[in-house]
């Protein structure tokens, strides 16, 4: 349930935060978004940072970074393609990842069959597609993948939403750096009340579930419900944010979401967590 609807928010914050492309630019609103979720965690947490050794503090700086470059990368996607293709093309990343771990060769099918899926959802027959939303949409499936595998790692290891409370002010403070001459001179009274609203919905929501969903789930059954993702992305575009899907398109987010549940049920999650000894890990 907690996953189920942290997919939810995550596709609702994303198409509000659309509408304030115009205002403050994609990179002001991945800022304003990531700043106002990080004070909300803070609040929440009130976490004492001196308690923690920097090697305890390694993961969730880590999985700050992450955050930063997978909010800004998703953002522009977004801005150049429909929701939904960006989603399909995003999640390419953690099922990859998931199929390199199968026990089973024949997984190594199902990214191929998502990639087919991407073909039919960009139509590069249609005209010229945006090489750089695709580029931008891959950049954030990386960082997709690293952020399940980090957010596991955090949650097991520290309380609450400490790990959050975290991350979260290391990745505005990357985002401050070009999010601030985006948005400086345009925070008018309702682009805040938007971006408060597109927070609460993305990152304050869904990270918070993801967080806990992940303490009670395997990675691979996590990542299942995740193939749902794309899916989800498609109906919100199409109620929210009326991009309307041709057939082939619709035939592909059908391959990616059958690739995502076929590769995950095939996986297989390792006892040991991922050694977060060096950036490398």
């Amino acid at each position: 349930m907690l996953a189920t609807l942290a997919m939810l928010s995550v596709q609702l914050g994303a198409a509000i935060s659309i509408g304030l492309f115009d205002a403050v630019g994609v990179a002001g609103t991945a800022w304003l978004r990531i700043t106002i979720g990080a004070v909300g965690f803070v609040l929440i947490a009130r976490p004492r940072y001196w308690k923690w050794s920097w090697r305890e503090l390694r993961a969730p700086v880590l999985l700050g970074v992450v955050s930063a470059f997978m909010t800004l990368s998703f953002l522009a996607a977004i801005d150049l393609l429909p929701l939904g293709t960006v989603v399909a093309i995003e999640f390419l990343g953690p099922l990859t990842v998931a199929a390199w771990h199968s026990r089973s060769r024949r997984a190594l099918a199902w990214p191929a069959l998502a990639l087919l899926g991407v073909v039919l959802l960009t139509e590069p027959w249609q005209g010229t597609p945006s090489l750089l939303g695709i580029a931008l949409a891959a950049v954030a499936g990386v960082g997709w993948g690293l952020y399940i595998v980090i957010t596991q790692h955090v949650g097991d290891r520290f309380e609450g939403v400490d790990g959050l409370a975290i991350s979260m002010p290391i990745a505005a403070l990357l985002t401050a750096f070009v999010g601030i001459p985006q948005a400086w001179g345009h925070l008018t009274v309702q682009v805040m009340l938007v971006a408060l609203v597109a927070a609460i919905l993305l990152p304050l929501i869904p990270w918070t579930f993801e967080l806990y969903a992940l303490r009670r789930l395997t990675k691979s059954a996590f990542g299942t419900l995740m193939s749902l993702e794309p899916a989800i992305a498609l109906v919100i575009g199409i109620v929210a944010l009326h991009q309307i899907p041709a057939l082939p398109q619709l035939v592909g987010i059908a391959c990616v979401v059958l690739a995502g549940v076929a590769a995950e049920r095939t996986g297989h999650r390792e006892d040991e967590l991922p050694d977060f000894e060096s950036p490398v890990a």
